[in-house]
């Protein structure tokens, strides 16, 4: 099977090591992963502020970039769900790009159902030995409909203690542009899903998305919390022999969140 990465742009700016931890984990349940250098942003951005005529672009490139795979993973719901649900909307029924689109959004997964769809496997050989609390995106949640797939993974994975969160399918506030343009608000989902979150005495917040452990971290290091965020790609990787199981330091958390400012 011909598996591509779609690192994302907010990955590949901000949180390399996920897409790293990616490749590791399928390299390690023996699949080769590509990575096409010509992939840029997925449009979102652009679509949900109007701008469809740029974000028809992209998705043209998109489908240029990894018409070829046999599957594309993703580690990020909010991406996947773009690529997936709104990409369909973009070019006329009957376009080039339409057709195109159809052939290819079938074969573009989150990596928590690309591992329990596809590769029918839940226990990755993971050891991570943290109390963990799992937050489940909007996108993940509600487009996709992930459901119970990153608990069946993280449940699997030893060490790992996993812990109920309040409020889980809530939103943090974030949505990208609607953290610029609703600030105030933005900023009162977020304390409130971080309060939440601290209140489980998780060491740990997971999620499937990093522009949501971004916001969530933020709130989390400006309060000294002491909880750290980390991405479920990154402890699915992690192992007893190789591999780091440590959570992201607060001081990386920090320079992440100034990129945000």
């Amino acid at each position: 099977m011909r598996i591509a990465l779609f690192i994302t742009c907010v990955n590949d700016t901000l949180f390399p090591d996920t897409g790293r931890a990616v490749v590791r984990l399928l390299e390690r349940l023996g699949h080769e992963v590509v990575f096409p250098e010509n992939q840029t942003c997925c449009g979102q951005m652009h679509y949900n502020t109007g701008y469809r005529r740029p974000a028809t672009r992209l998705a043209v490139r998109f489908v240029k970039t990894f018409g070829d795979a046999d599957a594309v993973v993703v580690p990020s719901g909010s991406c996947a769900a773009m690529i997936r649900d709104n990409y369909p909307r973009l070019g006329a029924g009957g376009s080039r790009l339409s057709r195109k689109v159809s052939s290819l959004a079938p074969r573009v997964y989150d990596l928590t159902e690309f591992l329990v769809d596809v590769l029918e496997v839940t226990d990755v050989g993971a050891y991570y030995p943290h109390k963990v609390a799992y937050h489940p995106t909007c996108h993940g949640l509600r487009m996709l409909g992930l459901g119970d797939r990153p608990y069946q993974l993280l449940r699997a994975v030893r060490g790992l203690e996993l812990v109920e969160l309040e409020g889980a399918t809530e939103c943090c506030g974030f949505g990208g542009t609607f953290a610029v343009k609703n600030g105030d608000v933005s900023s009162a989902m977020g304390a409130d899903k971080a309060r939440h979150a601290v209140e489980t005495g998780a060491e740990v917040l997971c999620a499937v998305d990093n522009s949501c452990l971004m916001h969530i971290g933020g709130v989390l290091s400006r309060q000294r919390s002491g909880m750290r965020v980390a991405h479920i790609a990154e402890i699915l990787a992690s192992t007893e022999k190789g591999g780091s199981s440590d959570p992201r330091p607060d001081d990386v958390r920090t320079a992440k969140e100034a990129a945000t400012r």
